[in-house]
């Protein structure tokens, strides 16, 4: 770290820790950190929820420290939660039923299943990338995760994605309502078969677009266009109600301005 860097990160630090004695002096001791356990931990969510909004004004140590501590803590607890949930219920359980009973209640009485051995030496292998000289056998494992995952899951994508989509699209053109002739039915129906229909014709590249075939071409890409622009709606709003959950913590749970 230069001596630049160095002395940002130190006008940084100071900056927060100037910003976090201010509001402990306008709000009062009510909000000190020391007050109790659960205002401690909110002093440090404020404090990271602060770091990584600080990346709006640039890049800086702290942002980076608390991404990388995101990061971590993630790894760490995912891969505990594999360990707990996963790895000693459906395989150590499997094969060893009496060393596990301890942990899990009901296995003493199972008998041992040795075709775990399979997924036990695929792991092993997987670990393999860790050293360098043999860290070609990993894989192997590797290989067989992604094939053994892609067919396991081709069946179902095939149905969701693949056949619910043109199961969706084959719609009667006239719309009934229990029973009756529906308007706005009828008009779904016909701007679903007609969307799906132009958009279709766009990726039609054996016919020139002119004409009738380019007018239902232009109306094909102006679908798309809807259709992308709302999945980026939806993922924006996602993005915006995390970042309305966050300013409900800092204004909330941290600086107790907001009565919920």
């Amino acid at each position: 770290m230069d001596e630049k860097t160095t002395r940002k990160t130190e006008w940084i630090v100071a900056g927060v820790l100037v910003l976090m004695v201010v509001l402990y002096t306008a709000f009062g001791p009510a909000l000190a950190p020391w007050s109790s356990y659960d205002a401690f931990w909110v002093w440090i969510g404020a404090f990271l929820t602060i770091c990584i909004l600080s990346f709006l004004y640039r890049d800086n140590p702290l942002y980076r420290f608390a991404e990388h501590l995101f990061i971590g803590v993630s790894a760490g607890y995912y891969m505990a939660l594999g360990v707990w949930q996963v790895m000693i219920p459906n395989l150590f359980g499997k094969l060893t039923p009496v060393w596990t009973s301890s942990l899990i209640p009901g296995v003493m009485e199972n008998d041992p299943n040795y075709w775990y051995v399979i997924p036990l030496l695929l792991g092993m292998l997987l670990l393999m990338q860790l050293v360098p000289k043999i860290g070609w056998l990993s894989r192997w494992a590797l290989s067989f995760v992604v094939g053994a995952t892609a067919g396991f899951y081709l069946i179902s994508y095939f149905n969701s994605d693949f056949m619910g989509q043109i199961y969706s699209t084959i719609l009667p053109v006239v719309g009934m309502v229990e029973g009756k002739f529906s308007v706005g039915e009828t008009f779904s129906n016909i701007v679903i078969i007609l969307g799906v229909l132009c958009g279709l014709v766009y990726f039609f590249f054996s016919k020139e677009h002119k004409g009738a075939f380019g007018v239902a071409s232009k109306a094909g890409i102006m679908v798309l266009m809807v259709t992308f622009g709302a999945s980026f709606g939806y993922t924006v709003m996602g993005r915006i109600s995390l970042l309305i959950g966050r300013m409900e913590f800092l204004f909330g749970d941290w600086l107790h301005m907001v009565v919920r």
